[in-house]
């Protein structure tokens, strides 16, 4: 049963490689060299062209790659590629806020050290373990029972230092990285929804113009009727 389902696993495989082999082809054919000025064009041709990788010979290793063929939804259905976008948009804006909480780290990594290291030096010793406890901290896992409660019993105000660090890095910082994404978002939508009003208001204006000929040309038509009725006469 198993070697049955492998089979035809295998056959679908090899049948879905050919689709998006085909497309590529035909997208080339079509475009030329305006396939390559596409980056999804380009993340299509870069994951097929893993998944043709031979499974011998030393580039075996990266067929492990291929997996990567599951990002193709990405670019086929609509919603993804809409939530990639706009996290590539919103890369200037986190990586604002990226340096700034560097900046943050540091500065709080520089005075746990002076307060803490000489009575905790596997948590507080050097700048770099600082840094690192202060991201444990942040992520809130087992912030209490494992770094500030151990260092309140010597330090019983310690508290005041760390709950600050929390509140700064975590509630604050932390949500403007959600904030810019979810700002990017709304941005890029407004600018979806503004294209088709404009796109309406385009076709209304081309059927108000045709509109208003057909009126022109009724007007003439009647015109010349009542030229050749008061000839007849």
């Amino acid at each position: 049963m198993t070697d049955y389902f492998g089979h035809w696993l295998s056959f679908l495989d090899q049948l879905i490689l050919a689709v998006f082999v085909l497309e590529i082809v035909l997208k080339l054919t079509a475009s030329g060299r305006e396939f390559f000025r596409s980056h999804w064009n380009l993340f299509d041709f870069f994951v097929v062209a893993i998944a043709l990788i031979p499974a011998s010979g030393p580039f075996a290793v990266l067929r492990v790659l291929r997996v990567l063929r599951l990002l193709r939804l990405i670019s086929v259905v609509p919603r993804l590629r809409f939530v990639v976008e706009a996290l590539l948009h919103a890369i200037p804006g986190i990586a604002s806020i990226g340096v700034l909480i560097l900046i943050i780290f540091y500065v709080f990594a520089v005075v746990a050290t002076g307060l803490y290291g000489a009575a905790f030096p596997e948590w507080f010793g050097s700048l770099g373990r600082s840094m690192f406890t202060l991201f444990q901290i942040m992520t809130l896992e087992s912030w209490s029972m494992g770094v500030v409660r151990p260092v309140m019993q010597v330090f019983p105000f310690a508290w005041i230092f760390f709950v600050l660090f929390i509140l700064v890095a975590t509630f604050t910082m932390l949500n403007l990285f959600i904030g810019i994404i979810v700002e990017t978002m709304q941005t890029l939508h407004a600018r979806s929804d503004e294209g088709e009003p404009g796109s309406q208001t385009a076709g209304g204006g081309e059927s108000a113009s045709v509109t208003d000929e057909l009126r022109a040309l009724r007007e003439e038509v009647a015109r010349l009727n009542n030229k050749l009725e008061e000839r007849n006469k």
